[in-house]
Order: structure tokens, then sequence, then C-alpha cells
């Protein structure tokens, strides 16, 4: 589903999406998107922040009420604060225009994923040799069980429980801390680098847990 009022987007689109693997449906303001939305029930949502009738981020929120399939927002505005404020919304993803159809593809297919998964999450997690079994509580990379804190665990479990999806700063700081440390920003450098030394063949390079600069981190499950 394509919400999006330019209709030389909505073009490009079409013609990068190919038609024997994806079905597009378009709508060219909110208020029709979240209809066609209701109504069709696509699997993935891209959508514009600058509609004619009103804001992006009143139609991620206004979808979140009663849906969670994953929303992709594709937006020229290319600000830190205009990812934070769409991924707190309720967005799974953002990409700014202008964008190459191949990181286009690439996070559909990841959202493709996700939305392919039950309601509940995966007990079990596996990417880049790392396995995390989240009711069992315990993470192996390779065969060698790695023993963490209770709040390295607990910040793992969060970006686990949302594979593949960018949890932003205060998402993690209020799910893992509490409300009172939201703006404690300092705490996910030092608790992301202990994780990222215990789990990643190369904490310099990180590919497991990588970081949306100003916006968040993301468990990465493509390998």
């Amino acid at each position: 589903m394509v919400i999006d009022d330019e209709a030389a987007i909505r073009r490009f689109l079409r013609a990068s999406l190919d038609p024997g693997e994806y079905t597009l449906t378009e709508a060219a303001d909110g208020r029709n998107g979240i209809r066609a939305i209701a109504t069709e029930n696509p699997e993935v949502v891209l959508l514009d922040l600058g509609l004619p009738d009103m804001d992006g981020l009143d139609v991620t929120r206004e979808v979140r009420q009663w849906s969670e399939l994953p929303i992709i927002v594709l937006s020229a505005r290319g600000q830190e604060r205009d990812k934070v404020a769409a991924l707190d919304a309720g967005a799974d993803d953002y990409l700014t225009k202008p964008f190459g159809v191949p990181e286009l593809l690439a996070r559909i297919r990841v959202a493709l994923r996700h939305t392919g998964k039950s309601a509940a999450p995966e007990p079990v997690i596996e990417a880049h040799g790392v396995r995390i079994d989240l009711a069992a509580r315990q993470v192996f990379r390779g065969s060698e069980e790695i023993h963490l804190t209770p709040i390295e665990f607990k910040l793992l479990a969060t970006l686990a429980r949302n594979p593949g999806r960018v949890v932003t700063h205060r998402q993690l700081l209020t799910e893992v801390w509490g409300p009172a440390y939201a703006e404690e920003s300092q705490y996910l450098r030092v608790y992301t680098g202990q994780l990222r030394h215990k789990l990643e063949a190369s904490p310099a390079r990180p590919k497991l847990i990588t970081n949306e600069p100003g916006v968040g981190y993301r468990l990465r499950i493509d390998e």
C-alpha cells in the first residue's frame, strides 16, 4: 500500500516493484489511505509524511490504534527529529527521499519477514551467529553460552522482540530503565558497547546490533 500525494513517486514505485512479486494499491491522501488499509488489508504500507489532508504521523497513530502491520515512512524530511517522531508514532522504518531501489526492496523484505511471524515474538531469534532464547533467557554465540547482566539481557531482548526494526532511543530507555531515564542516551552507548563486545565477531564493525545515528538501534536479522 502506497500513500503519497506525488504522482511521480507512485509511478516510480510502480515501475520499481516487480508486478509478479508485488501487488500495489495506492492512495493520494491520508484519509483515503486509512480507508484503503482497512479494506485492502495490505502486508506493508509505504507512507509519505507530507500529505495534503493530514500529516503522515497522524496516519501512523490512527492505524496503530487497530493494526500492527509494518509501516515504512518514505519522506523528504531528513532531520533526525523527523525520523524519531515517525518511529515514536509507530512507524517501523524510515527512508529519506531520494532513496535507492535496492535499499527500499531490502527494507520491504525485512518488513514482510516481520509480518510473517506470529503476533507473539519468536522465542528464539538467530542472526549473525548469535542465538537469543527469550523464553529461557539464554544467549549463545556459536555453541558458547554468553553470560549477560540483567540490564544487558533486557536491552538485547527489547531489540530481539522487534527484529529488523529500528527501536528509538526513547523507547529503549523507557522500556529497559524506566520513564525517568528517557533522556539518558549515554546509558545506551555504554550497554550497546558491552553487548557488541560480547556478541559481535568485530565490535568495531557491528553486524548484529547497528545504530541509526541520532534515532535508535536495530537488531539485524539479514545475514
